[in-house]
Parts: structure tokens; sequence; C-alpha cells
């Protein structure tokens, strides 16, 4: 091996390294940050203490363990899968503007949510009925293409027309709230938010998240085959049908999951691989790890700084959007467009 791609070796590996570190160091600076300012001395002696059993109940521990940690967790969790499944889904459909609303599932997945608010299901009810729109969307939008010559363009087409059809009925919902007590309640959810944070909420969310990125996970060499023709694939000796249903049923369930955690949150599952793919290319064996890292940090920085800069909580689709447009843009331009 030749000492420049020995170089590279090392800066490579130094850069996964630094990666995954780098939600960690998000999580501990975060925890510090917000309307009541707590050092990072104070958010190391609250762990300290809660790990050796003599934590004491103060302002500083409840405001870090009960409010901001698993508001932190439900962040890291819905960045990393809505990550990955944006990775997933761009090289399903081999297209960098490929996002989950693709198939329909954000749009099957915010009805569902918008639905068990007005219904009053409470906070469970209603990510499970999140969770189950989003799957029927998909399945929805496999039945619409699976035509005679059904191949992905015509699952794109299915998904967007899936899409504006429970766009419609999201709409309808908002219709039919009540105006004082529903319909913000709705519009809110939607606009995405961690604002009221649970461990039992999180813990629901996290298995169907967990099970969809590890099944990515140990798919993530075959995945870059995806792209490949059926002859390609054949002759590589993998399924290629096979390998599309799996990555779209997983890429399904961690979104549809995140949605019903959160709120429908754009942005982070079309920037963070885009931008991922311009330093580590697309082998999804580095790849997707990546993603995943990134895209906790990134979500985790939106979220503290929606819950901090102002008195009045901002919805975190927005500031993703805020940021992330612009900075796609950027990227767009340095790299002079991007193909998979």
């Amino acid at each position: 091996m030749s000492k420049t791609t020995q170089k590279r070796a090392h800066i490579h590996i130094g850069w996964i390294i630094g990666l995954s570190l780098f939600p960690v160091a998000v999580v501990f600076v975060c925890l510090a940050i917000g309307r009541l300012p707590i050092s990072p001395k104070d958010v190391f002696l609250v762990f300290r203490d809660f790990f050796a059993g003599t934590l004491e109940k103060t302002t500083a521990s409840a405001t870090v363990l009960n409010i901001r940690l698993p508001r932190l967790l439900t962040a890291l969790v819905v960045g990393a899968g809505l990550s990955a499944a944006g990775c997933a889904f761009q090289s399903l459909f081999a297209n960098p503007l490929a996002t989950p609303d693709t198939v329909g599932v954000a749009s099957g997945a915010s009805f569902g949510a918008a639905l068990g608010i007005l219904l009053g299901l409470g906070t469970i009810g209603t990510q499970g009925m999140s969770f189950v729109m989003g799957i029927v969307a998909v399945a929805l939008t496999w039945l619409a293409g699976s035509g005679r010559h059904k191949n992905l363009n015509s699952i794109v087409l299915s998904g967007i027309m899936i899409g504006s059809l429970f766009s419609a009925l999201v709409s309808l919902v908002k219709f039919t709230a009540d105006s004082e007590s529903e319909l913000p309640a709705i519009t809110y959810f939607l606009m995405g938010s961690f604002a009221s944070p649970s461990y039992q909420k999180l813990l629901i969310g996290l298995i169907p998240i967990t099970i969809g990125v590890v099944t990515l996970m140990l798919l993530r060499w075959r995945l870059n085959l995806l792209p490949m023709s059926e002859e390609e694939a054949r002759s590589a000796g993998v399924n290629l049908k096979t390998l599309r249903i799996v990555t779209l049923v997983a890429a399904t369930l961690v979104t549809s999951s995140c949605i019903a955690l959160c709120g429908q949150v754009g942005w982070i599952e079309l920037l963070v691989p885009h931008m991922c793919r311009m330093k580590f290319k697309n082998d999804h064996r580095i790849l997707l790890p990546v993603c995943l890292s990134v895209g906790a940090g990134f979500m985790s920085i939106v979220d503290t700084a929606a819950r901090s800069m102002t008195a009045a909580e901002i919805p975190v689709s927005v500031l993703t959007a805020i940021v992330g447009a612009p900075f796609f843009i950027y990227l767009m331009r340095k790299k002079g467009g991007w193909q998979l």
C-alpha cells in the first residue's frame, strides 16, 4: 500500500471516529443549553451522582434528567432514523431527491396522527394510528404501482398520488376539527416538535425504529446494488426484487415511527444523506453508519435551537427548512450537481 493510500485511509478512519463521537458530544453540550442555563460541570455532576446512586432532587437534576435528556434522546433517535431512511430511499430509487414522501409514507403517517388527535386517542393511541397509516400508505402505493409493467417509476408516480390523497385527508381532518382545541394541536404536531418528552413515548417508538435501522445496517453492503439492473444484481447473487421490498419495508417502518414520535420533520432525510455522500461517496458500508451519526447530532442541535432561541418554542420543521434549504443549495452549487 502506498504512502498516499495509507494517509487517505488514516484520514478516513479519523473522520469515522470523530463522527461516531459527534452525537455524544452534542448531547452533553445541549444538556447545558436552555432558558435555564446549567453549566457543563453541573451536568457532569448530575450524571455522576445518578450512576453512583447519590443523586439529590434539585432543579438541575430534574431539568437534565426529566426534561432535557428524554427530549434529546428522542431527537437523536428521530434524526438517526430519518437520515438512515432517507439514505435507503435515495438508493432504492437511484434519485438524490427521493424522500419518505416519495412513497406516501410521510403523508400517511401525518394523517394517522391528525386522526388520532381528532378522535382523542391520547399520546400512545395517536402514535399507533400514525404508524399504522404510514404502513397503509406504502401498501396502497405498492398495490397501485403493481400493474403489468411495474417498475420504480410506476411506484414513484403511485406514491405521489397516494401522498396527495392523504394530504387531502389531513386537510379534511383539520376542517372537521374543533378550532379551539383540536385544530391547534393537529397543526402544531404536524409542524414537528419534541415539546412533550417522555421515556415511555421514546421506548414505544424506539422498538420499530431499531428494528428498521438494524435491518438496513445488516443489508448495508447490499444497498450498493440497488441502483443496478436486475441482470447485474443477479450476477452478484442478489435477488433485487426481494432486496427492494425489504429495504422499502424497513425504511417505511423507521419513517412512520419517527413521525409518530414527533410529527413531520422535513429536510433531515434529504439533506443529511446528500451531505454525507459528498464526503464518503456511495459505499453504504460506511455511508449508512455515518448518516446515522450525523443525522442524530444535527437533529439534536436543531431541537436545542428550537427550544432556546425564543420564549415561544419554534417548530422543528421550520428551523430544518430555514437551515436546510440554503445549505442544500450551497452544497449543490459547490458540487456542481450530484448523481447517485
